[in-house]
């Protein structure tokens, strides 16, 4: 054999390149049959999205939300985006190590809610509701026609109830501020709840208009910021609704949720934005945990007197940040000269993020409307951003109520006083100017503040 010549057992290295692309186009071909589909426009071949009209009165008028790439929808769909929210990705890994056939159609059946909410006339009010879809809970009950036609309709909102199970519940009972009523407090300490969770859905055109921009402004920025990965914000205009690949939220709701619109009864209510590391962790440099679990309390009492209790959780980890930029935040507080100081507390996430807060809470109120919210008797919340944009949407609040001295970490003081420096509702005292300075957070090495 001549130096350098293969034999055909072992074919050259680039016989075996094209083998091994050969292979990954026949794996493609087979998972996916049709050919690749950039982007799509208005007015191609193929091209019949179903009737969407945001606002309608009825479901029927409304139409379903289609955003379903498979086969059979992909000319059908009437939404920009995938369903999931962000867990889209992990379905895009299903399929693609075959855990999941990519033509698989839910089965519904046994879904249906386990309480009734609305419909509200907010429901059909385009002005209230642009972040969800008011009818995202009964596609069942709704759009089966659609479904039985062929057309991948997904539910994006979920209702049902559940018990709960918290040490800090057993303390309340221990210290006499919750009773074991057999009802909303279980006997064994469990509290009684209706959950709700929703994906984000959002109406473009009612987006933009909440944030005072242009919808081209709009879906430019969310085409960038997605690294291009909706084409469709762009060669798709008629298209007005679009499924971001973010976190959802849920709610909790403590008592009769037939309660809530009712004007005849108290309402207590949190708007909670997630905190990983204090909520689960219990890390003592914020108050959201506390906060979080005297809310429930708190709720929980309002139920046991009559009344309806409401904790909504955001997925807003870090002020929408995320974990990764408020842990960056973190490490500037402590090491910056001076210490940790309530003086300093927004800049140094300015420094990092560039903005101290993105959760822009304008689309927050759309869920309360979603629940028939007109009165909340008692807003569990510091927040001058929360509180404006309920107010601002048409709610009234009649009290706030700021969280209890007593349930205060020590090194939470920085976040706290710089909070209310920037406008946070409080009855006490407001730091400002060199007093700033005064409020410290302990060092990294310190055991006790």
């Amino acid at each position: 054999m001549t130096i350098g010549s293969t034999s055909p057992s072992h074919p050259a290295p680039e016989e075996r390149d094209e083998a091994a692309v050969h292979e990954q186009l026949q794996q493609v071909q087979t998972l996916y049959p049709s050919r690749v589909v950039l982007t799509t426009y208005p007015s191609q071949l193929g091209i019949d999205p179903v009737s969407l009209n945001w606002g309608a009165k009825t479901p029927a008028e409304r139409g379903p939300v289609v955003a379903s790439r498979n086969q059979d929808t992909i000319g059908k769909r009437n939404a920009i985006g995938a369903g999931g929210g962000s867990y889209c990705i992990y379905r895009a890994l299903a399929v693609a190590i075959g855990a999941l056939a990519p033509n698989h159609r839910p089965d519904f059946r046994l879904t249906e809610p386990t309480h009734k909410i609305g419909p509200f006339g907010t429901w059909s009010d385009p002005e209230k509701i642009v972040s969800l879809d008011p009818w995202g809970h009964a596609v069942v009950e709704h759009f089966s026609d659609y479904t039985e036609q062929g057309v991948d309709v997904r539910p994006t909102i979920a209702i049902t109830k559940a018990h709960m199970k918290l040490a800090e519940i057993d303390d309340a009972i221990a210290k006499d501020i919750l009773k074991r009523d057999g009802d909303i407090v279980t006997e064994n300490g469990e509290l009684k709840v209706v959950k709700v969770a929703s994906e984000p859905v959002w109406y473009l055109p009612g987006v933009a208009k909440r944030f005072g921009i242009s919808e081209a402004v709009l879906r430019r920025a969310l085409f960038e910021d997605t690294g291009g990965m909706y084409p469709e914000l762009i060669t798709r205009p008629d298209l007005q609704v679009f499924l971001p690949p973010i976190g959802g939220l849920t709610v909790y709701i403590f008592g009769n949720p037939e309660h809530i619109p009712d004007p005849t009864k108290r309402l207590t209510m949190r708007v909670h934005d997630e905190c990983n590391g204090s909520d689960v962790f219990g890390s003592d440099i914020c108050t959201c945990k506390p906060y979080l679990i005297y809310s429930i309390e708190e709720c929980a009492r309002e139920a046991q007197n009559g009344g309806v209790g409401v904790v909504v959780y955001f997925r807003k980890e870090g002020r929408a940040l995320g974990e990764v930029t408020k842990y960056l935040v973190y490490n500037a507080r402590k090491r910056q000269e001076g210490g940790d100081t309530a003086a300093n507390y927004f800049k140094r996430t300015e420094f990092v993020a560039g903005v101290k807060d993105m959760r822009f809470q304008a689309l927050m109120p759309d869920i309360l409307h979603w629940l028939g919210v007109t009165r909340i008797d008692r807003f569990i919340s510091m927040s001058n951003m929360k509180y404006e944009a309920i107010v601002g949407s048409g709610i009234e609040i009649v009290e706030r109520v700021e969280i209890p001295e007593d349930r205060m970490p020590a090194d939470a003081k920085v976040e706290i006083e710089a909070k209310v420096a920037d406008g946070y509702f409080t009855t006490g005292a407001v730091h400002t100017g060199d007093s700033l300075d005064t409020v410290k957070g302990r060092n990294w090495d310190e055991i006790a503040h």
